[in-house]
């Protein structure tokens, strides 16, 4: 079990709000990318503006990318490799670079969950991350405190956005998520945001790969009691659960503490509604907003 300290707020691999945060200025992967990017701009014979000019970019922001302050979007280092003629170095660093996007604590969590061919999430707090609009999102960002500037509100929205690509992939993974009535009923962002959202749901959870439900608020029996949790399973490997609270997150991938967790959303999904009835439910209630 590896236990990573978190900023606060995400929970259920995506229910809050830390997957996305600001990268360290020059941390990691971002600093190589741009060590590398300028030193086949310089042997290129190429200034920084002349760069920018033949992506698309100013000359402060392929700047920041050489000093790791920025992370460069796909496009960016496919173009910049090709122009440079870096030979596929850059783009050979893309997968990485990308996953800087979210704070160190959470990037294994990303690469299982970009990669699991099961996902099972319990969420109490807030809609799981992977089921949020872009209006949701925003609004939970927005009130976090302390506050968050907008470049990193914006950055945090484009991460989950990213992370929803997974409902496309093929084959499509098995998608089940189990949602606390509680979380229905508070209306983050406003009525209005929290119509879309519903809207979402009843989107998503028709798709035939995903499987949606609501636990009531009213079941006298409820095994979730222990708060947000994630179960994710990748093709030949064991499955492991990812736990977040109060600021800190969780690998856990024991065989014994795994089965547990396992066991225990088997349990929550057979007390929650149906996936039909869910629907139903998600329905009405976006009928009474």
């Amino acid at each position: 079990m590896n236990e990573l300290v978190s900023e606060p707020g995400e929970t259920a691999a995506g229910e809050g709000e830390a997957e996305a945060a600001s990268p360290e200025p020059g941390a990691g992967i971002l600093r190589v990318f741009g060590r590398q990017m300028k030193r086949f701009r310089l042997r290129a014979g190429l200034e920084r503006s002349e760069v920018g000019a033949r992506t698309g970019y100013s000359a402060s922001t392929i700047a920041s990318y050489e000093q790791g302050r920025r992370i460069p979007p796909p496009r960016f280092i496919d173009v910049v490799d090709e122009l440079l003629d870096a030979g596929g170095v850059l783009q050979e660093m893309k997968e990485e670079v990308a996953r800087a996007q979210y704070p160190a604590f959470f990037r294994d969590a990303a690469r299982l969950e970009a990669e699991a061919v099961e996902l099972w999430v319990y969420g109490t707090h807030a809609v799981p991350g992977l089921l949020q609009t872009e209006e949701y999102m925003r609004a939970v960002f927005e009130m976090w405190r302390p506050l968050l500037d907008e470049e990193t509100v914006q950055q945090r929205i484009a991460a989950r956005l990213a992370r929803q690509k997974v409902f496309a992939r093929r084959p499509a993974p098995l998608v089940s998520f189990v949602i606390d009535e509680a979380v229905l009923r508070r209306p983050l962002g406003g009525r209005s945001v929290m119509r879309g959202q519903m809207e979402q749901l009843l989107l998503v959870g028709a798709y035939r790969n995903v499987e949606i439900q609501v636990m009531p608020l009213d079941r006298e029996d409820n095994a979730g009691v222990d708060g947000p949790f994630t179960v994710l399973h990748r093709d030949g490997d064991d499955q492991v659960a990812y736990l977040e609270a109060q600021g800190r997150s969780t690998i856990v991938s024991e065989r014994a503490e795994v089965r547990g967790i396992v066991s225990r959303y088997g349990i929550i999904r057979a007390q929650a509604l149906t996936p039909r009835e869910s629907l139903a439910f998600i329905e009405k209630s976006l009928g009474e907003l």
